[in-house]
Order: structure tokens, then sequence, then C-alpha cells
């Protein structure tokens, strides 16, 4: 049995005739990225309201303030770099979805990361 290499630009899925190549696969790799980050702000914030333990707190801000920029730049820089406008193929759909999902996991990280520090809430009161 022979295993073939192919290296990383070359390997492409065709499903149901889409080609998902790295014009697509980028943009929605930081689009998901931005998802995470704003579900994490929404859950350390909704936990921020809660009277949790800070440290559940503020790992999930932590993180979605983590995630938020990285889901943000990379989705700008291939927001900006793209040819074409949207429906060619190129990705800027992802890109722009990718950059409102960090910044609102940004935003929402932060607002839970101010929410945890907080006098008088939580259990260093």
């Amino acid at each position: 049995m022979s295993v073939i290499l192919l290296p990383a630009t070359h390997v492409a899925a065709a499903i149901g005739g889409y080609d998902l190549g790295a014009g697509r696969t980028v943009p929605t790799t930081a689009a998901v990225i931005g998802l995470v980050s704003a579900v994490l702000g929404g859950l350390a914030l909704a936990r921020s309201a809660k009277r949790t333990s800070a440290g559940n707190r503020r790992a999930g801000a932590v993180a979605a303030l983590l995630l938020g920029p990285i889901s943000a730049i990379v989705g700008g820089l291939h927001g900006a770099n793209s040819a074409g406008g949207l429906g060619t193929g190129n990705g800027l759909a992802g890109a722009i979805v990718a950059v409102l999902l960090g910044v609102l996991g940004t935003v929402l990280g932060g607002l839970a990361l101010a929410c945890s520090r907080r006098p008088g809430r939580g259990a260093a009161s």
C-alpha cells in the first residue's frame, strides 16, 4: 500500500462541486475561532452576573480576549488581500464574519473581565 504525500497547498476537498481551498479555509477557520471567542466571552459575561467563582469568569474572559483579536487580525488580513468581491470564492465573506465575531468576542471578554474585577463581588470580597 503506497501513500502519496502532497504539499498542503495542493490539498483541496471537493464536496458537492465546491472546491474548499486555502481561499475559503483560512477565513472559515478564523470565523470559527471568532465564534468560539464570542461564545466564551458571552458565557463569561453571563457568569459574571452570577455569584460563581472568579476563576471561571476570568478564564473565559481571558480566552475570549486572546482568541478575538487573532480572529479579527487574520480575517482582516485575508479580507484586505483577497482579490475580487463577494461570491467569487476568495473568502471575503468569511473574512468579514471573522472580523465581526472577533471584535464581538473581544468586547464581551473585556466586559466580563471588567465585571469580574469589580470590588465587592466574587470570592475575593
